[in-house]
């Protein structure tokens, strides 16, 4: 069997197939964890992100090249969810940027759309690592390079740069040390080998089934009680959101013109744009003529429309806060804008309730094993009135998603803060100055981050020996910033030790954050040991509430 050309309608097939792929192939990849702690979520991520785009490419009735493209690039950037799957969706966004412009593709067409989004994914990370997926991707991209003028059969092409992608995949290990010692390849390399896998099935003829079946998203915000709102003197009656998939270039001007439009329908505007994607949000009367004015720029995608006085749910509530204080007050009475207002990631009732203690905006439900995507950052961003907004990711996986939304937030001064853990975004919110400017507080709040050690205690799940350590499944660890510090049988002896290894003489104060499967008791007597060794340091005890790990440690 041979082909030469790929068509639309078989790209379709192509991509809902990758997709399917990755999702049964998911927790196989959680599982290749450098560390053997329960919170892999590599698969989950990439999965997450693609199937955002599967909803958006499936619900499409015989498109051309271009409406499939952008389907794929808008709803996976929108989707995009930890380090993995915002790459993956840079990978898919670089490569419908060239197919986007031909009918079919080809090998030449493939080999250059397979260089733009190597290309497209090395720009969006700061500091690009060997032994990831970027290798991996890149290896597939140099094969393609090779491959052409050798054949004009797609099938025999692809296959040869999956089973490159194979071997590059298997050499990951000698570019990360890490890795080798954990006898693991990379997870988002393996992710996208599963992606690439599914893609060939259908291309071959024998595409798996879409089931369209994605794990529930985690939510944006915490439950709010809406049942007191007033809506007999909402003025505009329905919250109406799209998408506009642009064909044809989107100016300032066409910004400025449509918002102009908006605000003469509705209010609660928001107009959020990139290259390819438009984002909208009013309250109307009128959904119908948003949608006919967002058709004048591009085809809609992701359109919603909620009746404000009849759901009075969350989620209404969500999308109006903007417009609504959390008092009984009407609807569409409006905050005024303030200066500065900051954004959060934390997974717990206890951490959600200390970032609101030291006044952040708004909580984003997330963190290990459930990292919040850029659509989750984007929805935080409209509910937060306010010119500047810190945002606070607290987890390394999370930064580029939160980044991914600051670019694509025009209206506002979005400003990242790169905490990767708790405490270094408690520290850092702390370490804001009310009177500096944005620019400055940007300086000193990362700054403040890099004061604080951090440290966390949870189980392995696997045996392994890492760091000259032999951890058995079921060990309970001792995690610093960098590495397992402590490994025990017993939970208290664990922490006190994680404790030992990251307090010194010039250490001040330590506070243990005591997770949902953790007691306050416990908790204490851990405070109370590590007290009696250290007389110079204060340890505090509060209520996290945090999955996955028994304890978090900080120490300043």
């Amino acid at each position: 069997m041979e082909l030469k050309t790929v068509d639309a309608a078989l790209l379709q097939k192509i991509f809902l197939s990758a997709a399917q792929n990755i999702e049964s192939q998911k927790e196989i990849i959680n599982e290749l964890n450098v560390f053997p702690v329960p919170d892999g979520d590599t698969g989950s991520n990439m999965t997450m992100t693609i199937m955002s785009a599967a909803r958006d490419v499936a619900a499409l009735k015989n498109p051309d090249m271009a409406t499939l493209a952008k389907a794929i690039s808008s709803g996976s950037l929108r989707g995009a969810r930890g380090n993995s799957g915002v790459i993956l969706s840079q990978l898919l966004r670089g490569f419908c940027k060239v197919i986007g412009d031909y009918e079919v593709i080809d090998v030449d067409v493939a080999a250059n759309a397979f260089s733009k989004a190597v290309e497209t994914a090395y720009k969006a990370v700061m500091k690009p690592k060997e032994g990831t997926i970027l290798t991996v991707a890149k290896g597939g991209a140099q094969k393609a390079a090779e491959l052409v003028g050798e054949t004009e059969d797609m099938i025999f092409f692809i296959k040869n740069v999956i089973e490159y992608m194979e071997e590059v995949l298997e050499y990951t290990p000698e570019l990360l040390p890490v890795l080798k010692e954990a006898g693991v390849v990379d997870s988002g390399g393996r992710g996208l080998l599963e992606v690439m896998k599914g893609g060939f099935e259908a291309l071959c003829g024998n595409e798996i089934e879409f089931k369209g079946e994605v794990s529930a998203s985690p939510a944006s915000g915490r439950t709010v009680d809406t049942s007191n709102i007033s809506t007999s003197d909402i003025k505009f009656g329905y919250c109406t959101e799209f998408i506009i998939l642009l064909e044809k270039k989107f100016t300032r001007k066409d910004e400025i013109d449509l918002k102009a439009f908006l605000e003469s329908i509705g209010d609660s505007i928001v107009c959020v744009a990139d290259d390819e994607i438009v984002k909208i949000h009013v309250h109307t009367n009128h959904p119908g003529q948003a949608f006919e004015k967002g058709l004048t720029y591009g085809q809609l995608s992701n359109m919603k429309i909620d009746n404000m006085r009849i759901e009075h749910n969350e989620k209404l509530f969500k999308e109006q806060e903007k417009a609504a204080s959390e008092s009984s007050e009407p609807a569409t009475v409006k905050e005024p804008e303030k200066e500065n207002g900051f954004i959060a990631v934390a997974a717990g009732d206890g951490l959600s309730e200390i970032f609101d203690e030291l006044g952040v905006d708004h909580v984003i439900e997330g963190g290990q094993t459930m990292n919040p995507s850029t659509e989750d950052m984007l929805n935080a961003i409209e509910a937060v009135n306010a010119k500047n907004i810190f945002i606070f990711p607290n987890n390394k996986n999370i930064i580029l998603a939160a980044q991914q939304a600051r670019d694509l937030t025009s209206d506002k001064n979005i400003i990242v803060i790169p905490s990767k853990t708790i405490p270094q975004g408690i520290a850092g919110i702390i370490g804001f100055v009310a009177d500096k400017n944005a620019e400055d507080n940007e300086r000193i709040m990362t700054e403040a981050c890099k004061t604080v050690k951090s440290g966390s205690v949870t189980y392995a799940v696997r045996d392994t020996k890492i760091d000259g350590k032999d951890i058995k499944m079921g060990d309970y660890m001792g995690l610093d910033d960098k590495t397992i510090v402590s490994v025990a049988t017993e939970r208290k002896e664990a922490t006190i030790a994680l404790a030992d290894g990251m307090i010194d003489e010039d250490s001040e104060v330590a506070c243990i954050y005591y997770g949902d499967e953790a007691t306050e008791e416990e908790a204490q007597e851990i405070a109370e040991a590590i007290e009696e060794k250290y007389d110079f340091l204060e340890v505090e005890v509060h209520k996290g509430g945090q999955p996955v790990y028994y304890y978090i440690l900080s120490v300043e």
